[in-house]
């Protein structure tokens, strides 16, 4: 016979082990739960994180290109006075170096997005051998203030016009003829463009030599990875970040190509950068390059408004409009513009996206809903961000423009965007 309550304690006794399993299977779900909404939130956070360093890079770039603009501008304009070679030789080398801070600053926003995203290249049509032709001057020119010897050597097989991401490819091509000048303290550098045959497309090949400190094997193994230098020697003596060959690396891949380095024989390097760009198709537009100096001279005076709060902006803006020979007007704040052009008989305004207020894209919306012909007036649109074009030209701009911009550009976006504007009326 079982003792009186024998059973009912055996019962609890087969129970009891149960309940530490149930409280160790809860405490486990739990920390599984707070692992994986701490792990989504570091995810989240990282994003964000790159999402802000974007943006201030993004912010930073314009905020550059607008002086850089004024060099440039500038530059360009005491390149057509009367300057013994002293003083060319004085202007070449500050051209030089505003294209190579404004190249700087392309890498840098993409190597920015690069962690978050794909690089996207742009596909816009521009002048290949003028392209072409202004690296070169910008070897030259950095060559000569280093007391180098430097060739250029552009094939006559080069097609003219292409469609491509100008501003990237000319980003690119700075920092190794900046590598080219800096890593060279005697001898030459040279410059050579040919085209590369690709079935249905464009292949082009830029080869940047120089006869400077050179690389071993090893060296060129490690070169493009992101913030390395070639050895420890190298970054000591020289500077730099290492990020430069490493953008450039993902900006030939992006358009199609690729970089190799070379020994040169003798001593030196052989940087060849290849890239693969569309046959142009369409109108000449704002990249080409004529040399008809008188290409910049309007047919007649334009009444420009232009929409920019930043002193420097605006000097250097009037100085290259005055040059070409138009009238502008200047306003700081994006709000006034609408009430400005409905005031006004202007023939054109150049609307800077980044304004306090209200941005450009807003105000060129207010303009495009005036209800009178001076809301079809021509605008162009003007940023340090490339980005910035596709959300004008939704909004109503005829052009755009990223700066650094060039009295060429700046003429040439004048003329379409007035033949734009005369279109839609």
């Amino acid at each position: 016979m079982v003792p009186a309550g024998t059973g009912s304690t055996m019962a609890l006794t087969s129970r009891t082990p149960q309940k530490p399993r149930k409280r160790i299977k809860r405490t486990l779900k739990k920390r599984v739960v707070k692992t994986a909404a701490a792990n989504s939130h570091a995810k989240r956070s990282a994003v964000r994180a790159g999402s802000m360093v974007e943006a201030a890079l993004a912010a930073f770039a314009h905020e550059v290109r607008t002086p850089l603009t004024g060099i440039l501008a500038v530059s360009d304009l005491l390149a057509t006075s009367d300057l013994d070679e002293r003083e060319r030789r004085w202007v070449d080398t500050i051209k030089a170096g505003a294209e190579h801070l404004a190249g700087l600053a392309t890498l840098l926003v993409d190597a920015a997005r690069s962690s978050n995203s794909r690089l996207e290249v742009r596909q816009d049509f521009f002048d290949l051998r003028a392209l072409a032709r202004n690296s070169g001057d910008s070897l030259a020119g950095r060559a000569a203030a280093k007391g180098l010897q430097s060739t250029v050597a552009i094939s006559a097989r080069l097609p003219v016009f292409v469609t491509g991401d100008p501003v990237r490819l000319r980003a690119a091509l700075e920092n190794l003829i900046d590598n080219a000048v800096k890593f060279t303290d005697h001898g030459s550098v040279t410059l050579k463009v040919s085209p590369v045959r690709v079935a249905g497309k464009v292949g082009v090949a830029f080869a940047i030599a120089d006869s400077g400190i050179g690389l071993s094997l090893a060296e060129i193994k490690r070169l493009f990875r992101p913030f390395s230098q070639a050895n420890v020697t190298i970054a000591s003596r020289f500077g730099g970040a290492g990020l430069g060959l490493s953008s450039v690396k993902q900006l030939a891949r992006a358009m199609g190509g690729d970089i190799v380095v070379a020994q040169r024989p003798g001593g030196g390097t052989v940087f060849t950068l290849t890239v693969t760009l569309a046959k142009a198709r369409g109108p000449v537009s704002i990249m080409s390059g004529s040399d008809d100096q008188d290409a910049l001279l309007p047919r007649e005076p334009l009444r420009v408004l232009s929409v920019e709060d930043n002193p420097f902006g605006r000097v250097v803006l009037n100085a290259i409009l005055t040059e070409l020979g138009h009238h502008a007007e200047f306003i700081g704040r994006g709000e006034a513009a609408a009430d400005r052009v409905a005031q006004g008989a202007f023939d054109a305004v150049l609307m800077d996206m980044v304004l306090p207020g209200i941005d450009g894209i807003e105000a060129i919306r207010q303009i495009r809903a005036l209800g009178t012909s001076q809301g079809r007036v021509a605008i162009i649109g003007v940023s340090g961000r490339g980005d910035d074009e596709a959300a004008s030209r939704e909004a109503g701009a005829d052009a755009f423009l990223t700066k650094p911009v060039s009295p060429r550009a700046l003429a040439t976006a004048l003329l379409e965007a007035r033949h734009r504007a005369a279109a839609a009326t």
